[in-house]
This record gives C-alpha cells, structure tokens and sequence, in this order.
C-alpha cells in the first residue's frame, strides 16, 4: 500500500493526550502502522548509566502514535484525508479537502 503520511508532513493528532495538537513527523513505521511526531506523544524513559550516557537518569521521548489518530494539514490549515491521483506517468498524493497536491 502507497505511504499516505510520509516524514517531514505536517500533521495533527485526532486523538489521544495530545488531540489538536500538530507537528512534524520525524519518523514513519509502516509495517507497525505507526508514526512518530516530532514533540508530541512525549514518554518519560528511566534509563541506566551507560559508558555513552554516564548521568543516566529520567529522560523524555517522543513514542508513536498509531496513524488513524493523525490526519495531514492542507494549506488551509485544515485536516485532510488523503487520495491518490496520476498526473502524467506519476502518482501524487492529493489533499481531500481541497484537491490540491501534496508535496513530498
């Protein structure tokens, strides 16, 4: 299946702790359906003195969030749902709201 949020989309979350909320995203897993946006989500990670991290302690990280709970953001600011269209020999990804092409 064609990738429908792709890294560096600006998206918002539809649900969860953060719903309203948007970012970028950093990271995509397609094979677990799920997506990482940057500053969203964030987790708190106890972690253990290392020889790369001598400190240790309490650390916060983004953790990902399944992709049905976020939508792309057209450029009216607005959350789309998005299609596929081919324009010429390539298939684009094209915004629901407004018809217009997704760049990336």
């Amino acid at each position: 299946m064609a990738a429908k949020i792709k890294k560096g989309d600006r998206v918002v979350v539809l649900a969860g702790k953060d719903k309203g909320r948007q970012g970028s995203v950093v990271r995509v897993m397609p094979k677990e359906e799920r997506v990482v946006v940057e500053g969203l989500n964030m987790v708190q990670r106890h972690t253990r003195p290392t020889q790369g991290d001598p400190q240790g302690g309490i650390k916060n990280k983004e953790a990902p969030l399944h992709v049905s709970n976020v939508a792309i953001i057209d450029s009216n600011g607005k959350p789309t749902r998005v299609g596929f269209k081919v324009e010429g020999d390539k298939k684009v990804r094209v915004a629901k709201t407004t018809g217009e092409v997704i760049n990336g």
